[in-house]
């Protein structure tokens, strides 16, 4: 599968922004040769997996520009490096406790020119700033993710959806979606975005205050 699945879903992409897509497996494929940031028998699947799984967020919400955004355990950059290709106004803050993992998130995001994305060896609770949102891919339980975060929101929203946290998760969640107490969520099903198998089960969850 190369990136025209992912010209399928957003055809509204700029010569620059498909170029980006393009290069992004040869890079991921070049790092992960030297530093394992993704499964070996996943690369196979990567523009399913890891690019148009991270777009589901921009199916949720077209983040307005200057909107800050927070990427919270990035791991090698998902989902924050495809959504700072689609959203080159929007600042991304990247952040992870690895080194070697935000080692290749910057190397990718300089090869890309993504003069959007800030990278960081950091755990959550020692990040001292506050967004607009926040993203993660599936690091620990909703209400733990809550928990390390709820203090890092800007109050006033700009965006069509309240400020707060989205967060890409599977399967059954009920569990986690009562541990959210006070909090109201929305859950966005990402099967309704594509028509992959590989997203029967996922969904883009929202939580705010």
């Amino acid at each position: 599968m190369d990136a025209s699945i992912v010209f399928k879903y957003f055809p509204e992409l700029s010569a620059t922004q498909q170029q980006q897509f393009v290069q992004l497996k040869d890079l991921y494929e070049d790092w992960n040769s030297k530093i394992n940031v993704i499964s070996r028998k996943d690369m196979d699947n990567f523009y399913v997996h890891h690019v148009l799984h991270s777009l589901a967020i921009a199916k949720v919400v077209a983040f307005k520009d200057f909107t800050e955004v927070m990427d919270a355990g990035t791991g090698g950059g998902f989902p924050g490096i495809p959504l700072a290709i689609m959203f080159p106004k929007v600042k991304f803050f990247l952040n992870d406790s690895i080194g070697k993992k935000i080692k290749v998130v910057k190397a990718v995001a300089e090869s890309l020119g993504l003069e959007n994305v800030k990278a960081e060896q950091l755990r959550m609770e020692q990040v001292n700033h506050s967004f607009d949102f926040i993203i993660s891919r599936a690091v620990t339980t909703l209400p733990e993710f809550l928990q390390w975060t709820s203090n890092k929101f800007h109050k006033a929203s700009f965006n069509t959806i309240s400020n707060g946290i989205l967060y890409l998760k599977g399967g059954d969640i009920r569990e986690e979606l009562r541990g959210l107490r006070r909090h109201k969520y929305k859950t966005h099903p990402i099967h309704e975005f594509y028509g992959e198998a590989f997203f029967e089960t996922k969904k883009v969850v929202h939580i705010y205050k």
